[in-house]
């Protein structure tokens, strides 16, 4: 029996799923946050050792058995001295020559387009994009918070934040922005978002991220500064698509597809129909894709390929079907 763990880890959630050759759904786990740069390595370490070791323990299955296993992680590549480190990060619950770890953007690829070639654009926390054509790989996006991570969940709450004060100050019309900040931090004064923000102790990245389904609840009021949030968001990602793609060097009238993943295309709706129509409106032609499987199946998927065992076509529709029912929103 060969069966191959995927891992997905993400800024808020990490997602394990075990599978069998054939498609068949084995064991899942959900942990924490695998962003290293905000949890600590430690805490990544330990994180991930647990959630592998009772991913394995749900499925009766030891270690030694298993085939191969594909960990993504926030932020690998990004640091080079560090990459040793987060390559080895698994090395105490996983034989070394049996995993191998890569950028948490691959397995968003893998699942969005079940391994066939084109770009998957991922907007969680952060966002990125990932590409591959014929035997070429790209990616564009994802170099932190601090200076990218255009259209992601950080990206729009940070907007919103900004919104809000232009709002405040009388730079911009107040509307139902203002009133949804001003509930959600319990404001005395508006000004007491900077404590709020700014701590001590301050907002981490993820809770930074987790103020988005603010503003799109703001959008579905009929905030017009809000919804222009989503669209700005939606040219942002649009962008970054462009650029995975010529860097891939795929002519431009062939129909690449396109798919997506991420919370930010769960919210009310509005990210989704507005990407589309931004990957719509240039020169370059695309076929946009509702993703197939999950970051964490594509993991799984990647990690079979990366044994030399790619699954058939029967057995990725085996786990399409494993996964249906709501468990495909489960673990994106």
């Amino acid at each position: 029996m060969r069966t191959f763990l995927g891992v997905d880890g993400g800024g808020t959630k990490t997602d394990f799923l075990l599978i069998h050759e054939t498609g068949r759904v084995l064991a899942s786990h959900r942990g924490q946050s695998a962003y290293h740069l905000e949890t600590g390595f430690d805490a990544l370490q330990a994180m991930l050792v647990a959630g592998i070791q009772k991913t394995l323990q749900e499925a009766a299955m030891p270690a030694s058995q298993l085939e191969f296993a594909f960990i993504g992680l926030p932020a690998h590549g990004e640091d080079s001295a560090l990459l040793p480190r987060l390559d080895h990060i698994a090395a105490d619950v996983l034989p070394e020559e049996r995993y191998r770890c890569g950028n948490d953007m691959v397995c968003g690829w893998a699942g969005a387009l079940a391994g066939r070639d084109g770009i998957s654009i991922v907007a969680g926390t952060g966002s990125i994009a990932y590409g591959e054509f014929e035997t070429r790989r790209a990616r564009a996006g994802g170099w932190g918070e601090l200076f990218s991570d255009e259209g992601s969940a950080y990206w729009v709450a940070r907007e919103a934040l900004t919104l809000f004060s232009r709002m405040s100050d009388g730079r911009a019309p107040k509307a139902a922005l203002y009133d949804l900040i001003r509930e959600r931090f319990q404001l005395h004064a508006d000004l007491d978002l900077c404590a709020a923000v700014y701590g001590p102790p301050p907002l981490a990245r993820s809770e930074v991220a987790a103020l988005a389904p603010l503003a799109a609840r703001a959008a579905r009021e009929g905030d017009a500064g809000a919804r222009r949030l989503f669209e700005q968001a939606a040219q942002e990602l649009a962008g970054i698509v462009h650029g995975v793609r010529d860097q891939l060097d795929v002519p431009p009238r062939l129909p690449l597809p396109v798919s997506y993943s991420g919370g930010m295309f769960r919210l009310d709706g509005l990210l989704k129909p507005m990407l589309e129509t931004a990957l719509g409106a240039g020169d370059r032609r695309y076929e946009f894709v509702a993703p197939r499987l999950p970051p964490a199946a594509g993991a799984a998927l990647y990690a079979a390929k990366l044994a030399g065992a790619a699954l058939s076509p029967e057995s990725v529709a085996e786990l399409t079907r494993s996964l249906e029912g709501g468990d495909l929103e489960d673990f994106a």
